[in-house]
């Protein structure tokens, strides 16, 4: 049965929404158009930053293509070394051989350089807020059913590294888990 996306959403209206831009936005969600995608998010809080993990879509059948992504905000004052640093510990983002999806490559965005004072080097990092993106497809049915729990749905798993800095020290690198919950259709 296809539960359909009313059942499972909820619209807030503030009081001072116009009651015709309300009634829009309900009917578009009541027929399925939202414009925003069904989307599958998971936070997660580490020592020096806050991430969610989240995918374009939760319902995937074999074959499909998703892309995972991963919303990263620093602290404040702190940084992460980006990949192509020597002498550093990088962010990097692995996910664990499950079977259920072939994997491509993590896109980084740009980095910054920094200068830093105390060392007398210029490095590649990250501050503040940043995106993670990589595309995974899902596995052929055969690889996929044996994976699959009671309700129908399967997962992938990863991990986020990295070692965080301020203007004064590094901290002990930290291994954050990530996983990604999906219902095959």
């Amino acid at each position: 049965m296809d539960r359909g996306l009313v059942s499972d959403t909820i619209l807030v209206v503030p009081k001072k929404l116009h009651f015709g831009l309300a009634s829009c936005l309900f009917a578009s969600l009541a027929v399925g158009q939202s414009s925003a995608p069904v989307t599958n998010k998971t936070e997660v809080e580490g020592k020096q930053l806050r991430l969610t993990a989240s995918a374009d879509t939760s319902a995937v059948s074999p074959g499909r293509h998703v892309e995972l992504t991963l919303d990263i905000a620093l602290k404040p004052n702190m940084h992460v070394y980006a990949p192509g640093v020597e002498n550093y510990i990088a962010i990097d983002w692995k996910m664990n051989d499950s079977g259920a999806a072939s994997v491509q490559d993590v896109q980084f965005p740009a980095s910054e350089k920094l200068y830093l004072q105390a060392i007398d080097e210029t490095v590649p990092v990250y501050r503040n807020r940043f995106r993670l993106t990589r595309g995974v497809t899902i596995a052929p049915e055969a690889k996929i059913k044996p994976l699959l729990d009671s309700k129908g749905s399967f997962s992938i798993e990863g991990t986020l590294r990295y070692q965080a800095c301020d203007d004064r020290l590094c901290y002990v690198p930290q291994e954050l888990p990530l996983k990604w919950t999906f219902q095959l259709r």
